[in-house]
């Protein structure tokens, strides 16, 4: 099979397509056809072995692991003799390390779920880390409530298109910040209200929110705390933060007020589940949830892809097709 290898961190440059063996299910396994896989900012964060505190986990000087991806959908093409939950043919759609791959193998336990019904290959693996993201911090951490007002700062990026459209589900006035040329779209896909951030400054409109979601992370806690109504959540998802720590130095800040303030500022970390991708499921064959691509590459264009999410701006999510 064809798969996307890296042996050292580095730029897009050092990414490889390799002839390798397919891999077997084993017992407890599941191996998958790969059909589509989506790009994620934690496919450059691992290829970059940026911040430098992540390569604590995934190697020191090189990577452990050498496969790239996390996003796909595809069809079950066989599982092990100890396997009830899928079959071989089942569509499926989920998280699994080294999807830029034409077969992966996953265990049973894995974040998979059967694929939603109506959607492309493309579509479903644009799906599972951005959305779980947006639903677990608007539903779980922010506890978002009907009438509620929400501002998304981010409003055209992968996890940003989810959130508008997931916050308006579950029935909150919705107001998305982007550039000019993303007004449209965010407006379309469910936005009541659209601040251009190179027209207006969002922070200074006056207006105040029960839940600001940043997937941006351009602006200081103290800009992001004015938006805020008394008893608001501040939910951080994304900022560089330097070389070495990342977003944790401001995850970290955070934290520390979150002693001192009456404002809600919680850290979270999303959680791959088979569970909350039925919920996602059941959400977009309802029509409320629709996932924005805006191009795809074939996965010997998986350098080109990746060299694009990192220069960030990219809107909605990037596919790779296998």
């Amino acid at each position: 099979m064809k798969a996307i290898r890296y042996y050292a961190y580095g730029s897009p440059d050092v990414i490889e397509l390799e002839e390798t063996a397919k891999p077997e299910p084993g017992d407890d396994g599941v191996l998958v056809r790969v059909r589509a896989a989506a790009v994620n900012p934690g496919d450059w964060h691992l290829l970059r072995g940026s911040p430098y505190l992540f390569r604590a986990v995934a190697g020191p000087i090189r990577p452990k692991a050498h496969g790239l991806g996390a996003d796909l959908a595809g069809v079950v093409e066989a599982v092990g003799k100890g396997v009830s939950r899928f079959a071989p043919g089942d569509e499926v759609y989920g998280c699994a390390p080294g999807a830029f791959a034409e077969y992966v193998v996953v265990p049973e336990t894995s974040p998979l779920a059967g694929k939603p019904a109506g959607l492309t290959f493309e579509q479903a693996a644009a799906v599972p880390t951005s959305a779980l993201t947006a639903l677990q911090a608007l539903r779980d951490r922010a506890r978002l409530k009907p009438g509620q007002r929400v501002l998304v700062n981010g409003a055209a990026g992968g996890i940003g298109t989810f959130a508008v459209q997931l916050a308006k589900a579950y029935g909150a006035e919705v107001t998305g910040v982007c550039g000019s040329a993303n007004v449209d779209l965010v407006r379309s896909i469910g936005a009541d209200h659209v601040i251009d951030y190179t027209r207006e400054d969002f922070t200074r409109t006056g207006r105040r929110y029960d839940v600001v979601l940043d997937n941006v992370g351009n602006r200081s806690v103290a800009d992001c705390r004015r938006l805020l109504t008394p008893a608001g959540t501040y939910l951080h998802n994304s900022g560089s933060g330097g070389r070495w720590l990342g977003p944790m130095g401001r995850i970290i800040k955070l934290n520390v007020l979150n002693l001192f303030v009456r404002h809600k500022l919680p850290s979270f970390v999303t959680r791959e589940n088979a569970d909350d991708l039925d919920t996602l499921r059941e959400l977009i064959e309802a029509g409320k949830l629709t996932p924005v691509i805006s191009r795809t590459h074939p996965l010997s264009e998986v350098p080109e892809a990746i060299a694009h999410v990192e220069r960030g701006h990219a809107k909605g999510k990037v596919v790779i097709t296998v």
